[in-house]
């Protein structure tokens, strides 16, 4: 039997990026322990063959939606058809993201710029306004932030991704404060893990990195975001709001 501090039984969980990667691991959890979910990507099908899997699975309702975080008008959609669904909205995880390659700085373009900032940016902040107003006018919720050790240790291949993320965890503490004393923010500042992001890595190259810039001297699992996200959405964080956890392996 799970510990009922971690249980999610009658909450409704919205996931963005909730069709693969980690946002994929963090619904499976929430549904494991009672939650009904709203999972949200970007590609239709990927959205309802894990909305079907989770069904299966846990016997938990599970909408797909999708939706293009990018745009106000998709969150807005987003959110209501998650709210003509089931009502509320008890914990919201703004992990979808993106960060394109480019060849150098000064070729970044215009176009990748605003991208990078919309998926990232833009569109939690969109989701986490209207919907952190509702729970606060409600009964409460959590929401978390997935943001990235880029935010912390930016790198010249990801630079418009790090400030995006940077700016995320400004959002997460001014949220935080908007939104308390009912609702909690609070983010999870993810390091490398293996997804399926991962396989177009040189993995080679990134293990003998790791071995010296990560104090546990390896990527993390997916399994592995769990306890933060499980921490982040139940009761057991009821009085965390405002934090920014890392969860990097101690990269450094």
């Amino acid at each position: 039997m799970s510990d009922p501090m971690f249980d999610l039984t009658g909450k409704v969980a919205l996931v963005t990026g909730g069709s693969r990667g980690l946002g994929r691991v963090m619904a499976g959890a929430f549904a494991e322990r009672g939650a009904d979910l709203i999972i949200a990507s970007r590609k239709a099908d990927a959205c309802e063959a894990a909305a079907r899997e989770i069904t299966g699975r846990f016997g938990v309702a599970a909408l797909a939606v999708a939706c293009n975080v990018s745009g106000w008008d998709d969150c807005d959609a987003l959110i209501d058809r998650a709210y003509t669904e089931f009502g509320r909205v008890d914990v919201l995880v703004n992990n979808a993201g993106m960060s394109p390659l480019y060849p150098s700085l000064d070729q970044v373009s215009e176009a990748l710029w605003d991208k990078v900032v919309a998926v990232n940016l833009k569109g939690p902040f969109r989701l986490t306004a209207v919907i952190g107003s509702r729970m606060a006018a409600g009964t409460g919720g959590s929401i978390i932030n997935v943001s990235s050790v880029a935010a912390k240790h930016p790198g010249p291949a990801e630079l418009p991704y790090a400030a995006a993320k940077a700016g995320l965890n400004a959002l997460t503490l001014g949220f935080a404060r908007a939104f308390g004393p009912t609702v909690r923010v609070n983010a999870i500042q993810a390091g490398p893990f293996l997804t399926d992001i991962s396989k177009a890595w040189d993995l080679e190259a990134f293990a003998e990195r790791a071995r010296t810039s990560i104090a546990l001297g390896r990527a993390g699992q997916p399994h592995e975001v769990i306890g933060a996200a499980l921490y982040f959405a139940s009761a057991a964080s009821s009085f965390c709001t405002g934090a920014v956890l890392q969860l990097d392996g101690g990269a450094f």
